[in-house]
Formats: C-alpha cells, structure tokens, sequence
C-alpha cells in the first residue's frame, strides 16, 4: 500500500505490521472497527448483534451476525492472524444453528443488541425494514433463502482455501477477506481485500448460482410464493396500464409489493399482494418519524375530503412504533396461492390504485409543500 505525498508529488510505500505490533485484538479492535462500518467488507451490511450465543445446547459464540440487502442472514467470523484449519468447520456450526431463526427471533436479537449499545431512538422493526427498503416489517423476506458466511483473517491456510473453492462450487455462500495492517508514523492504515470469491469473477458466481436456480425449478424446489408473485406481477402490472400508469418501469419480482412514485421523495403509491389478501396504499416512508408524522396528521385533518373522493371509507395507520405511516384500503379473502382470485386482486388493485392516486394528489402538493 502506498501514501500519496503531494508535496514531493511521490507515492511512499507504507510499512506493513501485525495487529500484535500495534496491540490491537481480535475483539476489541477489528471486530469493533467492521460492526460500525461493515462496508469495510465490501458491501452494505446491518449488523444486528456481536457474540451471539443464542444456541441451545451450547455456549458457541459467533463474532458477529448481520443481514445483508436481501434479507439473508451473514455470520461473520475475524481472526487477527492465521485462519486457523478449522474456521470452516466452526462458520458452518454458526450456519445450522442459525437457519431456523424467523422474523420475530432476528428482531429480539437485534432489538437486544440496539439495547446493549444505547441506541433506542429506533426500534429493530424500523431499522431492518429501512434497511431492506420494504414497506412491511411482516412481509420482508428475513432468512428466507441460504445464510451466508464472511471469514475475515490476516492470512488464510491452503486447506481452508481448498475447503471454501468446494463449498463455493457447491453454492455456499462464503467469502474471504483478508485484513492488513500498515503503519506510518502514529497512525494506522487498514486494508481489506476479498481473495475469495476471486475478485472479477462475480459473473461466473452468480451464472452458476442462477443455473442451479434453473435447475431447480424444474423440479419445483423454488418456493411457491416466489413462484406465484413473480407470475402474478408478469401478469398484473401490464394490466395495470389501463388505470395508470405509475408502473410502467416495473419488472416482475419475487418482493410482495411494488410502488410507484408519487412526485414527492420517500411518498409512494404501493400495490401490495399476501397470502389472504391485496392492498392499496399510500406509504409515507421519508426517512425521518417526526417529518413522516407530520404530513400523516395533516392528511388526516383532511380526511372527509379524501375518503370523498376516493370513493370509499379507507385505513388510517399512524403507525407511532415505526417510522413510517400508511393510508390503505384493502380486499381480503382472496389467496395469492389461488389462480381463481388472481383476476379480481388485478382488477382491485388497479382500480383502487388509480383512485388513490387521485384522492391524494391534490392534498399532497398542500401538505408536502406548504
């Protein structure tokens, strides 16, 4: 690694150190320095709690759990030094232990963690469903596919090299980062560097991966509900263009809602599809509670006025444990799982939605604006 020297316009190499050299530890420094700001390993990540014990039968610890963009859970296992020839081993106990874990034990477990760290201004449901970018905290996909596993360490055995290129070839989700440590003067430089999978080959992974995929919906593996979403928005969203046209860059995907802009960031148009029912919504999501409460009251002060124009009586949910706010309306006993409904939802849906649309956007130029 190198220091830009501007002054005598020279790169100057940096010396690099063990984390003993400069008295730094496993769990006081590096485990520290990546659970506040875990991009260090190369991608968005929420950590939800360190050393997590919560295994029956054991008194194991993982270094750090943490979900990742898709809502998949991450074990993240640091040594300071050597690997050691059976950390593999060791991240996948964490796995299995960690593959039962549903909504409400990955919200205690943050919501623990949040505790511990004084950090309380919000709740666990809000921060992960901020962080998956999902309207619903009961509908967002927690460890809903493979957990992941993120070794970090400052030098990686051959055998668990070897061991992880099968595990990769296998399709578990591994990766490798090693850490390095560089010194100048008093301070401190760190380095992280992903070794495996190889750096520039995440076309070839993700290939591989969506083969398999392939290959097991043919045989029926892939989850239903998956399944059903995905056809059901193939076939709903262009049906929606006859009502409006708040959808016409939205592709077809596994997530149980879609939303379409409003004119005014952090505010959307929602259609949303479960297993019971189909909603309409207008979601006020903009980041902060307080703004996100204020236009909520100023909407409903208007109430009369909107439901008179929507046409119907609708849902009004303050939502004062969350962020967000919501106004629905909503057609219940109907099954995604049921082909039969699928055309009644899409008619709801885009009906409601396109009134909806029309009952709001007036106010919201008053109440966004002024």
């Amino acid at each position: 690694m190198f220091i830009v020297d501007e002054d005598h316009n020279e790169a100057v190499s940096l010396a690099k150190t063990s984390f003993y050299d400069v008295n730094k530890k496993e769990k006081a420094h590096l485990q520290e320095w990546i659970a506040k700001n875990p991009v260090i390993l190369g991608e968005e990540l929420l950590i939800i709690q360190k050393e997590f014990q919560g295994f029956i039968d054991t008194k194991e610890r993982l270094d750090l759990l943490a979900l990742d963009k898709k809502g998949n859970l991450v074990i993240i296992e640091n040594k300071i030094d050597d690997s050691g020839k059976d950390v593999t081993w060791q991240a996948l106990k964490y796995v299995s232990y960690c593959s039962n874990l549903g909504h409400g034990d990955i919200k205690s477990i943050y919501q623990d963690y949040l505790n511990h760290i004084n950090e309380t201004d919000k709740s666990a449901e809000d921060r992960i469903t901020e962080f998956l970018g999902c309207s619903d905290f009961e509908e967002a996909k927690l460890n809903d596919g493979d957990q992941r596993i993120i070794l970090v360490a400052a030098n990686f055995r051959k055998e668990v090299t070897s061991t992880i290129m099968w595990l990769l070839n296998h399709n578990i989700q591994i990766v490798c980062v090693r850490v390095t440590l560089y010194k100048k003067d008093q301070q401190i430089f760190l380095s992280a560097e992903r070794i495996l999978p190889p750096p520039n080959t995440d076309d070839y992974w993700i290939g591989a991966i969506k083969k398999q995929i392939e290959d097991k919906k043919q045989i029926g593996v892939i989850a239903v509900m998956d399944e059903n979403r995905i056809a059901f928005w193939t076939k709903g969203i262009p049906a929606f263009s006859k009502y409006t046209g708040l959808y016409q860059n939205i592709r077809p995907s596994k997530d149980n809602w879609i939303s379409g802009a409003s004119g005014y960031g952090g505010i959307g148009f929602n259609c949303v599809i479960t297993k019971k029912s189909a909603r309409v919504e207008l979601y006020i999501s903009k980041g902060n509670q307080e703004e996100n409460k204020k236009i909520y009251d100023a909407l409903l002060a208007q109430q009369s006025k909107i439901e008179e124009s929507y046409g119907e009586k609708l849902t009004w949910d303050r939502l004062d444990d969350r962020i967000a706010s919501r106004v629905s309306h909503s057609l219940n006993d109907v099954s995604l799982l049921d082909e039969g409904d699928w055309n009644k939802m899409i008619d709801f849906l885009g009906v409601h939605i396109q009134k909806l649309q029309e009952a709001f956007s007036q106010v919201l130029k008053t109440v966004v604006k002024g």
